[in-house]
């Protein structure tokens, strides 16, 4: 879990005493320097994301997009770990831009969207076209950069309570979203401990399994769903009625 962070607001807003906490995440390693690009069709945010994400350790950002044309060539000519992508931005807004990085590259660059309303309905639609997670340009820029290093090293950052938020607003999809009768139980188990947010050492811990055989079953589950990652896993779970918005494990 992301705890709180004493560091200066992103460029947006500062965090007040109800702003909506910080991220589940999974722990990875978070010493590798990581390359960054950032996609906001407002300069000033462009400009104090750089700023504030450039200070931190382990991340060098290499370019900036004002739309989500621009954040296509700019990732196709920098070749960055990550983008950090605004979902609402001229010519092509940001659920276009990732699925098609996500699409035209056997090795793309992750995407984290980056978002002033967590109930958006661009982000859910953001995170179904693959983005690997999501955060609020209001919260401190250290959780920010951490949400950037957690996503690089290959790991999950959800914010379960925003997701049941989310899907609880739009009307659920068809029982084909989600081929239940494809998945196992124990697959569905782990499917659901991953809505509430738990990193595979803690499903490990509640299903009394390995760490191996979580990541197998999570696997399985990725490549059964269709999803491009976990998040996108999530978000089928509670589009196809697996998991409920109330759902808390």
């Amino acid at each position: 879990m992301i705890g709180p962070a004493t560091t200066a607001p992103g460029p947006n807003a500062a965090p007040g005493p109800n702003a909506a906490p910080g991220p589940t995440a999974t722990t990875g390693p978070v010493g590798t320097p990581v390359t960054l690009l950032i996609a906001d069709d407002d300069e000033v945010t462009r400009s104090g994301l750089r700023t504030l994400l450039t200070a931190q350790p382990g991340i060098t950002v290499v370019g900036e997009a004002a739309d989500g044309v621009e954040a296509v060539d700019q990732a196709r000519e920098l070749r960055p770990d990550m983008v950090l992508m605004d979902v609402r931005m001229p010519r092509r807004n940001g659920i276009e831009a990732t699925r098609q990085l996500l699409a035209e590259s056997a090795a793309p660059p992750k995407v984290v969207v980056i978002t002033t309303f967590e109930n958006d309905g661009y982000v859910t639609a953001a995170l179904s076209a693959g983005a690997s997670g999501f955060v609020l340009k209001r919260r401190p820029v250290r959780e920010i950069a951490e949400a950037v290093r957690v996503v690089a090293a290959g790991e999950a950052i959800l914010f379960p309570a925003a997701l049941r938020r989310m899907v609880a607003a739009r009307p659920l999809g068809s029982a084909e979203a989600l081929p239940r009768a494809a998945l196992t139980g124990r697959e569905e188990e782990v499917l659901r401990s991953m809505a509430t947010g738990l990193s595979n050492p803690e499903i490990a811990e509640s299903l009394t399994v390995s760490l191996e055989t979580v990541k197998t079953h999570v696997g399985n589950v990725l490549t059964k769903l269709g999803a491009q990652n976990r998040t996108h896993a999530v978000v089928i779970a509670y589009e196809s009625g697996l998991v409920v918005p109330g759902f808390t494990g």
